[in-house]
């Protein structure tokens, strides 16, 4: 996911190469990256910074953290870690610091992610707008308080794995229908991908999209009455809160 930022970053001309870091203590990979990313600087430890994103394994993130301390004026700090709240963040960073929080999730590897922020008790207006504009390079960005972020965790967290079991069933019924493969999956994703493209530009809700393809007793109609004998509706609404409970459980 740092990786996915740093690339939004410089595409939307957000900062230049030169005004960036990567922290990075394995060798081969900051040899790839230093490939990727000509001009950007690639150190084995921190440095003092103006601002930090920490985008590490949650396991790490104290450790992390200290070593920002450690190693000069820390400036403001943006975690990316799942389940690290911002009060561990803030106990284990130099007193005052000004953190934010984000959940993002991973289509913001193209360039389409949905990412929540929160804000620390030294986080000012400028330091949100600061993270905002780090994961806006890399999709959309709300701003919530921080319990709001379980939930955050369970859309659109957790979100994309849920539309990735949708797309692997449409693709089965396809096939089951007597479609090729690669023909149901062609159909499959762009289906998903037209389908929120809609709602996202035109600004329809879901259920007047939904009316709006739905004829008086024609074959989606006949698809969605299966779906919702199924319960379909009602296992999405147990996934979002079966994720989101979990989530609080990890912390």
């Amino acid at each position: 996911m740092g990786e996915a930022l740093v690339g939004g970053l410089l595409a939307r001309g957000w900062a230049q190469p030169a005004e960036l870091a990567i922290v990075e203590p394995v060798v081969a990979r900051r040899d790839e990256l230093t490939e990727r990313f000509a001009g950007v600087a690639l150190r084995e430890g921190p440095g003092a910074a103006d601002a930090s994103v920490v985008a590490v394994k949650p396991a790490l993130v104290t450790d992390v953290c200290h070593a920002l301390g450690s190693a000069g004026p820390v400036g403001r700090v943006l975690s990316i870690a799942a389940g690290v709240t911002l009060d561990q963040l803030e106990r284990a960073l130099p007193a005052d610091t000004p953190v934010v929080r984000a959940m993002p999730n991973t289509p913001a590897l193209v360039g389409a992610g949905a990412s929540a922020v929160a804000g620390g008790s030294a986080a000012s207006e400028d330091d949100l707008a600061w993270a905002e504009g780090i994961l806006g390079s890399v999709g959309i960005v709300v701003r919530v308080a921080e319990p709001a972020l379980d939930a955050v965790t369970g859309l659109s967290g957790s979100g994309p794995a849920y539309i990735f079991l949708v797309a692997e069933s449409l693709i089965e019924g396809g096939v089951l229908a007597g479609l090729p493969r690669d023909t149901a999956t062609a159909l499959a994703v762009q289906t998903i991908l037209g389908s929120a493209q809609l709602l996202a530009e035109t600004g329809q809700t879901p259920a007047d999209a939904r009316a709006a393809v739905t004829s008086p007793g024609g074959t989606t109609a006949a698809g969605l009455r299966a779906l919702e004998s199924a319960g379909v509706r009602s296992a999405v609404l147990d996934a979002v809160d079966a994720a989101t409970r979990r989530a609080r459980e990890l912390i």
